[in-house]
Parts: structure tokens; C-alpha cells; sequence
């Protein structure tokens, strides 16, 4: 696990290894352990590493060479069938200098060619210098793990893990990408291939980029399987999945340095921490967080499940319960996601990163069990419009009208209640596709519109997603439109930049391409069945878990940020979004952003989401557009509260 980086210059100028080392400090947090950097002997490539020493910690220094020096790596994630493919290798001659996962790359490319990544099961992003060639090829594992960011100049191709060592390269400016605001206040955060910088973008997943001559290629070497398998028995999937969710986890327990698991008590996390223990020799440790305060923090606590699993594996259970202080928490923490996202978990998921950091330096989560199986609310919406068709007509519209003065607000039980089916009954009318898109959105395009006077920007992630899915079972269609836009650029980005802002490596074993790959072949009817969430993975889970944790209602991996916009943040809300603040960055209507704020603190609408992904681009402005230090903007901050 580490952090790379590198360029490749088109214009005969050497690299200048100093650029590589300023790229390299800039994202130190990625690898503490170690560092790199590798320069062609005609100057034209450099590639450069910063390293967390988890596999061979005394012998995986990168950038890895072959033996005549013809091809070099740098390689950041975990590879975890290296060792079968080692032997393959060996067994064909290859001769390895390291114990490290991240040269099999190397011998593996000599064999194969690009087609090398279809072999690979890991979470990873690399970059491979074929001096044979004078070729750079970079990569992005199948599901999009670990994030990989590129720079395009006439003189440069550049390429970070994170998108602020690309700010370190010569002449690069820190400008807003504009084209991308309607998709960020759609969705709340950035769809690949675009990022929030001006001239940077994400490499989408399953992504490969080479340069040769002086050309560049990009394609995709790999997509979800849209085809659905509906000769298989229930019974049987229910086998394939138990079997297919252990080798994953016992797969993903590779490592030379401590490990542990992050369990929230969930059926995800609680399912990883119960494979660890069948394949660990000594007890796991698990790490669990909750919030201080009253029915807002409570909704979010899960630490009586998370103990009662700890309790059931006998795992080496510690717990941490916070009360955050999110204003000296939120510049840091912006400044290492790259992008400002309006997902709350974000925040907890560092907070819990910084705590297991203290004994371990890997650990395990659930991160991608919803969207396999089918766990998310929003996965019901066809199951209860059926119902809903039930009715007369006159009243489905009545009901709809009523829906419209509910008050809306999810950090109360009653008023959470109040928001789902508000939200339910207010996109029962449309087609499945605008139905997932309106459960899924931060912001409506109408109110988008009016934010930003109609420069909305011309990319809608959503639409081209759903032209690339597949058609032929609707639950795995939002599967698959899921896989190429929320998993990657939000949970799995958040997930990533925030347990290495603590140089921790957090591993994703639900997300195991073969187990992926499996789960894309589940009928939608068998997925969810008669309303139950994740039916065939919590029928493949009986033996392992009780009832009360299998079908517990789901409670998301958040913060309780609505109430505390309205309490705690109150003040640096309204600071960071009033009229004149608001009128001077001239992005958006001030009218508007008013607007939504009265509604949020009346409960008119639920406006968390939108406000905080507001409230974040503000922050991130002042931080790379502004150039401002992390402590002077949390200084400023916390001015405000008093």
C-alpha cells in the first residue's frame, strides 16, 4: 500500500527528480515507511512511490525492476492471489528479487502483456515502464478502489493517486472545473472521468492508459457482467454466496503487519469479522464508534450490535464514542479527500480510521455489501410502487399531496419516517431509472438550475451509466449503474482518503471481483424477495449470524450532520453560506442558497446533503482555489462558533 505518482514529458525535456520528490512529500500521509522514484535513462519517464510497508516490509521497496532493468513498477494497493501467480511464474523461469505482491506486475506483463491485469485480484493502482518500448502504461483495479487522477498537457502526461500531487507539477494552475458543479450538487460528489480540479481528471475503473510515441491510449478492459443466470436453484446461490463471501475474506487476510476489522454491528461488517475469525488462529480485533448527545446521536449509534458481535467471535473489541469537533476537523479532512464530497460518512470513517490506526495497520470493511446484494431502501422502490398500484387512483394523488406538507428531517425516528415516504410517494409515478435517480439525488436539475443560473454544465453520470447497464433485470441494472458512479467516486473514495489520511490500508473483501462477478448473475427476485433486503446473502449468513443482527433495520455508516447544522454548526453554516460570501465566490444564486437553508431549519425539506456539500465547497475553495492553510481556515472557522 502506498501512494504514486509520476509524468512523462512530450516535449524532450528531462524529468526533474526534485518535481517527483515535491509530488511525493505533498501525499507522505499515503507512506510513511519509504519512498522512491525511478527515471528512464533518456529522461523522458519518471515514476516515484511513497510506501506503507505491509507485504515483504524489508524487501518491497519500488519502484521494482526486472532483472535486466528493461521494466519498472510502482504498484499501490494489495494483489492478493500474487502468490499462486508467483508460482506460475516461477514454474515459466521468471526469476523475482522481492517477496513484495507488486512484482508479480512485472513478470506477469512480460508474459502477457496488457492482458497481465485480467489475472489480477487485488485492489490496486500501478504504473509500468517498458524501457524496451520507452512506454508508460497506468492502471486502475476493476472496481475502482484505490483512485488514480491524471494530468494531459502538450508538453505532460502526469499521474497521482492523490489529485494534489499533480498540483505540484510545473506550471500547473489550481482552478475550479465549472463544467462539473450541476453533477457535484446533483450527486454530491464528482463522477469520474471529471474532478473538481481544472485539468485533472479521474481514471474511471477497469481503466488503462498508455503512452508510446508520444500517443496516448485509454480503454477499458473490463465491465460488469449484465447477464443474468436463472438456471441456478435458490439453494444453490445461497452456497455459491457463503463460499464466495469466505475465500474472499480469507483472501484479504494477507499480510505481514497487524490487522484488524471495522465493525458496525451491520450484517456487511459483521459478516467479515465472522470469516476472519474462522480463519484466524488468534482473536480479531474490531473497532467501533458511536456519538455522543441526545435522539439525533442515538439514531447512530450502533455499538450494542457491534458488542454483541464482538462478543459472539470473541473478538479484541475497543469502541470509541465522540463528540467531534467537526469545524477543526473538516479543512483537514477536505484537504486530503482532493474534492469536496456531501457524504457525512466521511467523517466517521476517519475518525474510526484514526482509532484502529493505534494498534493495527490494515483492516477489513463491509464496504460494498448494499450494493451486491441488494441492502439499500431504494432497492424497494419497484416492490412497493406494486403495492401502491393497488389503489384508486384519486387516491395515490391524495396521498401525494398530503406527502408534499410532511415535514422532513432524519434525525428524528418519527420525522425519518415522515422523509422516507415523502420521498417514496413523491417519485411513485416515475420509471424505475428517474425513480432510482430521485432517491439518489442531493439536488433536483430544477433547483440546480436555479443555484447556478442555468450553467448546469453539459455531463449527467446518471444517464450514461444507465445507456451502459444492461436491461434485462431492473434491481441489477441499478447495480450496475451503482458500480460506475456512487460505489467508486464516493464510498470507495471517501473510504480510501480517509484511512490513508492515517496510513492505514482499509481492504473492501465484499467488493472480490470473483464474488462481484457472482452477485452480477443473482436474479433480481432472489436478491430481495417479499420486501426483505439482502435475502439470499442473510440466507447464506443463518449459521453465522443471529436474527436480530441479520434483520435489523439498516442505519448508514453517517453522522448525525443535519441536527448538528442546525445546533452546533448553526453559526459557521451561515457564515460560510451567507449573501455576501456566497455573491463574492459567484458560483451560485445567494437567493437560492438562502432558501434551502430556511427550509433545512424549518423541516421543510431534509436539506443535510445539500447543505453540507455546499458548506464543504466552500471550505475546499478557500483551501486550494484561495490557497489558504489548512490552520488559518480552521482558525477562521472556529472564529464563527464564538
Amino acid at each position: 500500500m502506498c501512494g504514486i505518482h509520476g509524468f512523462y514529458r512530450f516535449d524532450g525535456e528531462r524529468v526533474d527528480p526534485a518535481q517527483l520528490t515535491a509530488m511525493g512529500d505533498v501525499t507522505r500521509h499515503r507512506g510513511p515507511d519509504d519512498e522512491g522514484q525511478h527515471i528512464d535513462r533518456n529522461g523522458r519517464c519518471g515514476i516515484a512511490m511513497r510506501r506503507l510497508s505491509i507485504i515483504d516490509l524489508a524487501g518491497g521497496h519500488q519502484p521494482i525492476s526486472n532483472a535486466d532493468d528493461t521494466l519498472w513498477v510502482v504498484c499501490n494497493g494489495e494483489i492478493y492471489n500474487f502468490r499462486e501467480l508467483r508460482a506460475e511464474l516461477q514454474d515459466r523461469g521468471y526469476r523475482f528479487k522481492t517477496g513484495s505482491d507488486s512484482e508479480v506486475l512485472l513478470h506477469l506483463y512480460d508474459e502477457m502483456g496488457d492482458d497481465f491485469v485480467h489475472r489480477l485480484d487485488g485492489m490496486f493502482n500501478f504504473a509500468l515502464w517498458d524501457a524496451r518500448r520507452k512506454r508508460l502504461l497506468i492502471g486502475r483495479d476493476h472496481l475502482g478502489v484505490k483512485p488514480l487522477y491524471v494530468h494531459q498537457s502538450a508538453t505532460v502526461l502526469g499521474f497521482a493517486t492523490e489529485a494534489k500531487a499533480l498540483l505540484q507539477l510545473p506550471g500547473m494552475r489550481t482552478e475550479l472545473n465549472r463544467d462539473v458543479l450541476g453533477d457535484y450538487l446533483h450527486l454530491g460528489y464528482v463522477p469520474a472521468p471529471h474532478s473538481m480540479f481544472s485539468g485533472i481528471r479521474k481514471l474511471p475503473p477497469a481503466t488503462l492508459l498508455a503512452v508510446e510515441n508520444g500517443e496516448v491510449r485509454e480503454w477499458r478492459y473490463w465491465r460488469l457482467p449484465a447477464t443474468i443466470d436463472r438456471s441456478v436453484s435458490e439453494a444453490e446461490w445461497v452456497d455459491r454466496i457463503r463460499s464466495g463471501m469466505e475465500s474472499a475474506v480469507h483472501r484479504q487476510m494477507v499480510s505481514d503487519v497487524p490487522i484488524g476489522a471495522f465493525l458496525s454491528g451491520g450484517v456487511d461488517s459483521s459478516a467479515v469479522v465472522a470469516y476472519m475469525a474462522r480463519h484466524s488462529s488468534h482473536p480479531i480485533r474490531t473497532y467501533a464508534i458511536g456519538f455522543e448527545g441526545g435522539e439525533a446521536e442515538q439514531l447512530y449509534n450502533e455499538l450494542p450490535y457491534a458488542r454483541q458481535v464482538a462478543r459472539l467471535f470473541g473478538t479484541e473489541h475497543r469502541e470509541i464514542v465522540v463528540k467531534p469537533d467537526v469545524v477543526g476537523l473538516l479543512p483537514k479532512l477536505l484537504w486530503h479527500m482532493d474534492e469536496p464530497v456531501s457524504d457525512s460518512a466521511f467523517i466517521t470513517t476517519f475518525l474510526v480510521s484514526e482509532f484502529a490506526r493505534q494498534d493495527v495497520k490494515v483492516i477489513l470493511s463491509g464496504v460494498g455489501g448494499d450494493e451486491l446484494f441488494g441492502g439499500y431502501r431504494r432497492y424497494l422502490g419497484g416492490h412497493y410502487v406494486r403495492k401502491l398500484e393497488r389503489l384508486p387512483r384519486w387516491s395515490r394523488r391524495l396521498m401525494s399531496r398530503a406527502a408534499e406538507l410532511m415535514p422532513s428531517d432524519r434525525h428524528s425516528k418519527v420525522l425519518n419516517t415522515l422523509r422516507l415516504a415523502r420521498g417514496f410517494l413523491a417519485s411513485a409515478e416515475l420509471s424505475p431509472d428517474e425513480r432510482y435517480r430521485h432517491y439518489l439525488q442531493v439536488l433536483d436539475h430544477e433547483t440546480v438550475s436555479a443555484l447556478t443560473g442555468g450553467r448546469n454544465g453539459s455531463s449527467d453520470a446518471l444517464a450514461a451509466a444507465f445507456a451502459a447497464a444492461g436491461d434485462e433485470d431492473a434491481l441489477n441494472r441499478m447495480f450496475a449503474v451503482d458500480a460506475e458512479t456512487q460505489l467508486p467516486d464516493d464510498l470507495l473514495m471517501l473510504t480510501d482518503k480517509m484511512s490513508m489520511a492515517v496510513s492505514l490500508e482499509c481492504r473492501v473483501p465484499l467488493l472480490d471481483r470473483e464474488l462481484v462477478e457472482l452477485a452480477a448473475a443473482i436474479p433480481e427476485s432472489l436478491k430481495v424477495k417479499n420486501g426483505r433486503l439482502k435475502h439470499l446473502m442473510k440466507d447464506a449468513l443463518s449459521d453465522v449470524l443471529p436474527p436480530d443482527i441479520l434483520d435489523r433495520k439498516k442505519r448508514g455508516f453517517g453522522t448525525p450532520m443535519g441536527a448538528w447544522l442546525k445546533r452546533e454548526l448553526a453559526p459557521v453554516l451561515r457564515r460560510l453560506l451567507a449573501t455576501d460570501v456566497v455573491r463574492d465566490r459567484g458560483l451560485f444564486d445567494p437567493a437560492v442558497v438562502s432558501r434551502l437553508m430556511a427550509d433545512h431549519e424549518s423541516a421543510r425539506i431534509d436539506g443535510t446533503d445539500a447543505l453540507l456539500a455546499l458548506m464543504n465547497l466552500e471550505i475546499w475553495s478557500r483551501l486550494y482555489l484561495d490557497g489558504h492553510s489548512v490552520d488559518d481556515v480552521t482558525a477562521e472557522l472556529k472564529s464563527h462558533l464564538a
